[in-house]
């Protein structure tokens, strides 16, 4: 009976049912003593009653089933206004047409989450300053959006379904990772940073290439590190010019003087001297500038940690350096620089338990596969440590302000960072150095 649909299955099946007892109760009636009239009467009514009970148990059980189908065709076809009647709980057939209401509330609330995220990601897209293309398997363009448009100086449909060649776009699919590189487009030339990936539309692999014009940042990141350079050094020439200008005026006037005062000698050496330290603090602050500006790139090395701290610590005269101890670490670093850096902070850290005649501590350490070097000193904090980074900025009398400038950036050179804050428990600052151990 494979042959047959499941209507008629059914339809067989509540026949056979009513067949006992339709045909024992017509066999009852023509063996009885009935007349002929009533005998058609009861046949007719009995072989009726038997068909359309069937044919009522067949709807019964089917109608329901091309429910169930015609809202699961809508669904399938994502027209989720359709809903079925007769649910209800306690029913098996009313709580499966409730399940499938349900199911298509949710679906339906679904889509219109995903259409709400497509849009957006859509007007994002649009309107982001990022070129942002897609190619398909064959490097043909798929998804373009108005920054990609621009860009390339076309309208999208003469875009879509061009090769990477053909938009002069190959040369930026090859580049693996985040690199940064100078390009020339029809929209435009200078600097871009260029990211590649890949993900699936409708199971369809594409190639994703993003490209960010950093050009206009770099230039208005360079304006800034030339008028704060400029501030700045304008800022320590005046320091030094206004006494020059000044006592070189006095001197001036004095030489004039006729006749000279008795003094003028001893008031000439005096003002020529201030003259003269002024010019050396000037050379000295030239001179520091032209160091942080001209630091050289590591040579790397195997540096052995404990012997480099214990030597830094004996460079200390003024104080007795305690060393902590720690493993034996050895790590790749310019021995030189490194060197530097660690006298740089101890020397700092000695200069404020100087002054509250407290104690520096040295120690190092492993933590999460880095190589962390810190320095305490019990001297009296420091009030601002945000500023202690800056070029220049120093809380020190004579200071040159820029020792934990030099540090930070030998530190950056070797992939590590190094920080400066109060403690928090004792008085004093806590300097440390973190290092790849690779």
């Amino acid at each position: 009976m494979h042959w047959l649909t499941h209507d008629r299955r059914v339809w067989l099946m509540a026949l056979g049912a009513g067949l006992p007892g339709t045909a024992i109760a017509l066999i009852l009636l023509w063996r009885g003593d009935f007349s002929s009239k009533l005998q058609w009467t009861l046949t007719l009514f009995i072989v009726g009653l038997w068909w359309g009970v069937s044919v009522a148990l067949r709807d019964r059980v089917v109608y329901p089933l091309q429910t169930l189908s015609n809202l699961l065709a809508a669904l399938r076809e994502e027209d989720f206004s359709i809903r079925a009647r007769g649910q209800r709980r306690n029913d098996p057939l009313g709580e499966v047409l409730l399940e499938m209401n349900a199911l298509a509330d949710t679906l339906r609330e679904q889509r219109l989450g995903a259409m709400e995220a497509t849009s957006l990601l859509r007007a994002v897209m649009e309107e982001i300053p990022v070129a942002v293309f897609a190619f398909d398997r064959d490097r043909r363009l798929r998804v373009v959006n108005r920054a990609g448009e621009r860009l390339l100086a076309r309208p999208i449909e003469r875009l879509l379904g061009r090769t990477a060649d053909e938009l002069g776009l190959a040369p930026c699919l090859a580049i693996s990772g985040p690199t940064s590189a100078s390009l020339t487009f029809p929209g435009g030339a200078g600097r871009w940073e260029v990211r590649s990936g890949h993900f699936r539309q409708g199971g369809m692999p594409l190639e994703l290439l993003v490209m960010t014009d950093v050009s206009r940042s770099l230039r208005d990141e360079e304006r800034q590190a030339w008028q704060r350079l400029i501030r700045v050094i304008g800022h320590e020439i005046n320091n030094s010019l206004a006494p020059i200008k000044s006592i070189a005026n006095s001197l001036e006037r004095l030489v004039a003087r006729d006749p000279k005062p008795a003094d003028w000698d001893s008031d000439m050496r005096d003002g020529l001297q201030v003259i003269g330290g002024r010019a050396d603090s000037l050379g000295r602050f030239t001179a520091a500038y032209a160091q942080l500006a001209r630091l050289p790139a590591p040579t790397i090395e195997p540096v052995p940690l404990p012997a480099l701290v214990a030597r830094v610590a004996g460079l200390e005269r003024r104080l007795a350096v305690r060393i902590d101890g720690g493993p034996q670490i050895t790590v790749n670093a310019d021995p030189a620089q490194l060197e530097q850096l660690l006298i740089n902070l101890v020397r700092n850290a000695a200069d404020a338990a100087l002054v509250t005649g407290g104690a520096v501590h040295v120690g190092w350490g492993l933590a999460d596969g880095r190589v962390r070097v810190w320095v305490e000193d019990e001297g009296p904090g420091v009030s601002n440590p945000a500023n202690l980074f800056v070029p220049f900025f120093t809380t020190k009398p004579g200071g040159s302000g820029i020792g934990l400038v030099l540090c930070r950036q030998i530190a950056e050179a070797h992939g590590g960072t190094v920080t400066l804050d109060n403690r928090k428990a004792e008085l004093g600052c806590r300097a440390e150095l973190v290092l790849p151990l690779e």
